[in-house]
């Protein structure tokens, strides 16, 4: 085996490095290009391009509703015009009729009625949900699955296939035009929702906690109240506004079980529909009004909202 002399050495030029260091810098040149260029890969551009997309997206869910906010602003006649006339002038008109300024309906016992009926069925679907939840969950009974899998089926029925029956069952019961039938209509709908969600949260709460809780002597209602409810409270309130919402909106039980006493808000707006005239403007407008509770609602919860949807209810 020959050794080379260092001139020999320097004659034959120098070696081509295979050090660690070396292949790294030339995997990172064939990923990104030359060292201290600008990198092919730029996050900062996939960030721009992203918020852009995301901006997009919101702006075509959110333009139904500024074009509906905007034709409760304008007259009858420019509501009606085809293409629409998004330069006309503004005017409150609409928002006088919804209130009954010419003909004298006013809308608050409608809104009240929905306002009952969505509050108690929303408390009422909590006091029934959480101690299921809760079974299904922290203490499961044997075949929860089963058990899950029915509260699931419950949804799969369209409500329209069971207005024929509820509504002869009302009448033979007397209730037809009943707001406390129709609160208990609404809990016996939103409940499965609510089961399902609630277990997904109560899933969350740490073992440790219960079992202290046993060992300090805590009774089942004083465990859900003092210790299961306050750290379960952005599910609750994720569980609690989406119930209200699917009740403040559900028109078809309302409109075939009511009348004229337990008339809810969206059975009130549907009335301004007509085949005569002239009413867009009033349909926008009252549409508007009708929505505030809930944006109201969800603004005031807004951050239990959140917290409770990314806790567990969309896994």
């Amino acid at each position: 085996m020959s050794t080379l002399t260092p001139a020999e050495h320097q004659k034959s030029g120098p070696a081509r490095s295979t050090s660690p260091t070396a292949l790294n810098t030339g995997s990172r040149r064939s990923r990104f290009g030359k060292i201290g260029g600008k990198s092919r890969m730029d996050p900062t551009r996939n960030n721009t391009a992203a918020g852009i997309a995301a901006w997009l997206l919101a702006l075509l869910f959110a333009a139904p509703v500024l074009w509906m906010i905007l034709t409760s602003f304008h007259s009858e006649t420019d509501a009606a015009t085809n293409p629409p006339s998004v330069a006309a002038n503004l005017t409150l008109d609409a928002y006088k009729e919804f209130f009954g300024a010419s003909s004298g309906v006013i809308p608050w016992p409608p809104l009240i009625n929905s306002a009952t009926a969505s509050i108690l069925s929303t408390v009422l679907v909590l006091v029934l949900a959480i101690p299921a939840a809760y079974a299904l969950s922290i203490r499961p009974v044997k075949k929860w699955t089963d058990v899950m899998f029915f509260f699931l089926s419950t949804k799969m029925m369209p409500v329209v296939a069971a207005v024929l029956p509820l509504f002869l069952f009302a009448k033979t019961a007397g209730a037809l035009d009943n707001i406390w039938f129709l609160i208990l209509m609404y809990t016996s709908m939103n409940l499965p929702i609510a089961v399902w969600m609630m277990r997904s949260f109560l899933a969350e709460v740490p073992v440790e906690i219960l079992e202290a809780s046993q060992i300090d002597g805590a009774g089942l209602l004083l465990t859900l109240r003092k210790i299961i409810a306050p750290v379960a409270m952005p599910g609750i309130a994720a569980t609690a506004l989406i119930c209200f919402i699917f009740s403040w909106n559900e028109l078809l039980l309302a409109r075939v079980l009511t009348g004229v006493m337990a008339g809810t808000a969206p059975v009130f707006l549907t009335g301004f529909v007509s085949s005569q005239g002239l009413f867009l403007a009033k349909v926008c407008a009252a549409a508007v009004v009708i929505s505030l509770p809930v944006l109201f609602a969800g603004f005031a919860a807004q951050d239990k909202l959140v917290q409770g949807l990314s806790l567990g209810a969309v896994k």
